[in-house]
């Protein structure tokens, strides 16, 4: 496993601007190593010493490695189509946590966009369970969102534009250290990487990619925030904008979000839940019995609801496909008409649970 892990890190770091070509081949081959042996061009010698040294470094620091075809993959992450092959983290880390908000902004906030910033994060971990908030610990909202994370006490995940053997910027390095405790900083940089500008943009898909939602909390008319909301538009996750007046500067890329209805309008928490449909769930936990005894199942949609029962955070459909041996289209059509009876739900990234 060494060998293959060698060669995971050096296949990744090699071909960092051709992921999907790899993965192509990874799919085809099964195995890194099986890649390498076929197509050793694609690995030069600087590429096998920088994942030796990379590989020292991740013993050496214990951190966490997910490679995109192995089980522990962040699931919602997996469905983006130009997810990173490789991450690396430090800390108690939770990808597939219940429910995932990223939260980004501007690097220069008002100080009504800070504190909206942070009570909206107080809020939500005061009504929603098993949250996460993930953003960037960038200046401005960034940081925000993750010190009120920090305050009320659950997780947030920091994810930065450079590898685990650096914190920029390095006035937020206290930050990072809390957010160890119950989060911690994810990244698809190896050791040595620089923080350079194309990096910030590039790491703002796995922002996206891993939330269920994505916040944007003032923003000029171009930043990063917004390419992050493009970003998760495109992988059919929900973006929710806080408005501004019209003439705000900081405010031009939120109300432009909502005016282009790439974004909800939201005002609080309780705007948030509602439009997740996360506070409706709870409502209908104890009625899920019920929903059973009234709804007459057919023999296969009885298969998947047993499946999904069993697992608390749902299956993603092409597992459901592999359980039950049946055709991908007549698993879709029935979980279909489960939904219209209120009895599964459909999550971002092809995953199902049951209702509850």
């Amino acid at each position: 496993m060494h060998e293959e892990w060698l060669n995971r890190i050096a296949l990744t770091w090699a071909n960092k601007t051709r992921p999907r070509q790899v993965r192509t081949l990874l799919d085809r081959y099964g195995s890194a190593t099986e890649v390498v042996s076929r197509f050793g061009e694609m690995v030069s010698q600087e590429a096998m010493e920088h994942a030796r040294k990379e590989l020292d470094f991740i013993e050496k620091h214990q951190i966490g490695t997910y490679f995109y075809k192995d089980e522990n993959y962040p699931y919602r992450l997996a469905q983006c189509v130009d997810a990173p092959l490789m991450l690396y983290s430090k800390g108690n880390v939770d990808m597939n946590a219940k429910h995932m908000v990223s939260v980004v902004g501007t690097r220069m906030p008002s100080e009504r966009g800070k504190d909206w910033c942070r009570h909206l994060v107080l809020d939500l971990a005061n009504q929603v369970a098993d949250l996460t908030i993930v953003s960037g610990l960038a200046y401005g909202i960034d940081v925000v969102a993750h010190r009120a994370a920090i305050e009320a006490g659950i997780p947030t995940i920091i994810v930065p534009a450079h590898g685990l053997d650096r914190i920029y910027p390095a006035v937020h390095r206290n930050v990072a250290v809390q957010a160890l405790d119950k989060g911690g900083i994810v990244t698809e940089y190896t050791c040595g990487t620089e923080p350079e500008r194309f990096n910030f943009v590039a790491r703002n898909r796995i922002v996206a990619g891993l939330s269920d939602a994505v916040v944007v909390v003032e923003s000029k008319k171009k930043g990063g925030s917004l390419i992050t909301a493009d970003m998760a538009v495109d992988y059919g996750r929900d973006v929710f904008a806080m408005p501004g007046r019209i003439n705000d500067e900081c405010s031009a890329g939120c109300n432009d979000l909502i005016k282009r209805n790439k974004a909800q309008m939201i005002e609080n928490a309780e705007d948030l839940i509602k439009g997740m449909q996360w506070e409706y769930e709870e409502k209908r936990s104890t009625q899920t019995t019920m929903v059973q005894l009234l709804c007459d199942l057919s023999e296969s949609q009885q298969r998947l609801y047993d499946l999904l029962q069993e697992a608390e955070e749902g299956l993603h459909v092409n597992q459901l496909v592999l359980e039950t041996q049946m055709g991908y289209n007549i698993v879709v059509a029935e979980l279909v008409m489960m939904e219209l009876q209120d009895i599964v739900k459909s999550m971002p990234g092809g995953m199902w649970r049951v209702k509850k």
